[in-house]
C-alpha cells in the first residue's frame, strides 16, 4: 500500500533530513536573499533525480511525474526565508550569520518538502499525475515571494489542480496536525504616516501646530475604524506600534511618524478600511492645522482554503495518523502569503505540531528562543508526499 510505503521511506530517511534541516538553520539567509539556500535546494533535487528551474531570482520549481501525469497536478509549497532575530537557543546547530535566524520553521519547511520530493520521486511508479514543488522565497517580507512566484508563472505549464502548504505550530504538539476550511489567517497591510506642522517652543504652543497632539488624536481615531464601522462579526485589527517624534522636554517637534499594522479576514472590509483610514488621517490633520501624509502599503491577502480541497486534506491526514491526531486550526490574524495561491487556485495551509514541552520546545515564532521537536520532520515529509501523490479535487 503506498500509504505504508510512504510512511516506510519516511521512517528510513528521518535522520538524513533532521541534518539538512540543522544545515538550513544554521545559514538562515534573510527575504530575498536566498542565495545560498536556493542553490543547496537545486542541489538536493539533482541527488534526487528531479528537473527544477529557478523563478523570482532565488526560487525553485520542481515537476515530478508518476503515472499518467497529465491525469492530476497538485502542487507543494515551502518557504525558505529567514528572519532578522539573533539566534539565543544554545545548540550545536545555532545560526553562523550574526543577526538572522530561521525563527519561524521555514528551514522545517523547506526540509518537508523536501523529504516529500525524495519520496515522491522513489515512488513515482506507485502514484498517478504530477508534483510540482514549490521552494519559495520571500514570505516574511512585502511584496511576499508568493505574489513574485505567480507573477513569474509558478501555477502555469502545468496548472495545479489545487496546492498545499504546511506551516510549524509550537502550540500544537508534536504527532499531530490541524486543519480549518475556509479563511484561517489575516491580510496583512502596513500603515504608514508622517504628521507635519510648525514646531516651536513647548511654553508657547499657541504658536505651534502641535504635532504629538495631532498624531496622539490620530492614534485614538484610528481605533473607531474597527469599533465603529466593522461588521461585528468580522474579526480585524488594527494597531499602531510606533510612535516616533520630539527629542527633548520642551520643544513641539515639527514631525511625528506612526507606523502600524491592519489586519482583516474580510476582503471587502479590507479595502473598504483603507478609505477610511485615509479619511481619518485627512480629518484629523483638518481639525488639527497639522498635514498628515499617510501611506496603506497593501500585503498580504486572508489566506482561504478551499473548502473541497481541505476535506481532502485532513481525511488523509485522519488516515495518515489517526482521527485523534488531526486537530481543527483556530483562527488567526497572522499573515501569510499563501494567501495569493488561495486566490488563484484551490489551496489548503495545515499546521504542523512541533511543541514538546518536556523538551521545552514551547516557544512561540518570532522569538530568540524557538526550537521545535525535530520528530515532526518525519510527519512532515511523510504528510507532504501523501499529498502529493494521492490528493484529488
Amino acid at each position: 500500500m503506498l500509504k505504508e510505503e510512504i510512511r516506510k521511506k519516511a521512517s528510513t530517511y528521518k535522520n538524513d533530513f533532521i541534518a539538512i534541516r540543522r544545515h538550513l538553520h544554521s545559514h538562515p539567509e534573510l527575504s530575498y536573499q536566498e542565495m545560498e539556500t536556493s542553490i543547496f535546494v537545486q542541489k538536493q533535487l539533482t541527488q534526487f533525480g528531479i528537473p527544477f528551474e529557478i523563478m523570482a531570482d532565488t526560487g525553485v520549481v520542481g515537476l515530478i511525474k508518476g503515472k499518467n501525469p497529465d491525469s492530476r497536478v497538485i502542487a507543494l509549497r515551502a518557504d525558505m526565508d529567514a528572519l532578522p532575530i539573533e539566534e539565543k537557543n544554545d545548540i550545536d546547530f545555532k545560526s553562523q550569520n550574526l543577526g538572522v535566524m530561521h525563527a519561524c520553521g521555514h528551514d522545517v519547511h523547506t526540509t518537508c518538502l523536501l523529504g516529500a520530493a525524495r519520496i515522491l520521486s522513489e515512488l513515482k511508479e506507485e502514484w498517478e499525475g504530477t508534483v510540482k514543488l514549490i521552494f519559495q522565497p520571500g514570505e516574511e517580507k512585502n511584496p511576499g515571494g508568493a505574489s513574485l512566484m505567480i507573477k513569474a508563472g509558478v501555477l502555469d505549464n502545468p496548472k495545479p489542480q489545487g496546492i498545499f502548504g504546511l506551516h510549524v505550530h509550537p502550540l500544537l504538539p508534536v504527532g499531530k496536525l490541524s486543519f480549518r476550511e475556509g479563511k484561517c489567517m489575516a491580510s496583512a497591510d502596513e500603515l504608514y504616516f508622517t504628521i507635519k506642522g510648525k514646531g516651536g517652543h513647548a511654553a508657547q504652543p499657541d504658536l505651534t501646530v502641535d504635532t504629538v497632539l495631532a498624531a496622539s488624536q490620530l492614534v485614538v481615531n484610528m481605533q473607531q475604524i474597527i469599533s465603529r464601522n466593522r461588521n461585528p462579526f468580522s474579526s480585524s485589527v488594527l494597531s499602531i506600534c510606533s510612535f516616533q517624534g520630539g527629542y527633548t522636554t520642551n520643544v513641539i517637534p515639527s514631525e511625528v511618524q506612526l507606523k502600524g499594522t491592519f489586519r482583516a479576514m474580510d476582503e471587502d472590509w479590507r479595502f473598504r478600511a483603507h478609505e477610511l483610514i485615509k479619511n481619518e488621517a485627512n480629518g484629523t490633520a483638518l481639525a488639527t492645522g497639522a498635514t498628515i501624509e499617510t501611506l496603506v502599503d497593501v500585503g498580504y491577502p486572508s489566506v482561504d482554503n478551499n473548502p473541497a480541497l481541505t476535506k481532502v486534506g485532513r481525511s488523509i491526514a485522519e488516515d495518515y495518523l489517526s482521527e485523534e491526531n488531526v486537530e481543527e486550526t483556530e483562527l488567526r490574524m497572522g499573515a501569510e502569503d499563501f494567501g495569493y495561491y488561495t486566490q488563484a487556485i484551490p489551496g489548503c495551509f495545515f499546521r504542523l505540531g512541533v511543541r514538546n514541552e518536556a523538551k521545552g520546545y514551547i516557544n512561540n515564532v518570532h522569538t530568540p528562543n524557538f526550537m521545535v521537536d525535530e520528530d515532526a520532520i518525519e510527519i512532515g515529509m511523510g504528510m507532504m508526499a501523501l499529498l502529493g501523490a494521492t490528493a484529488k479535487i
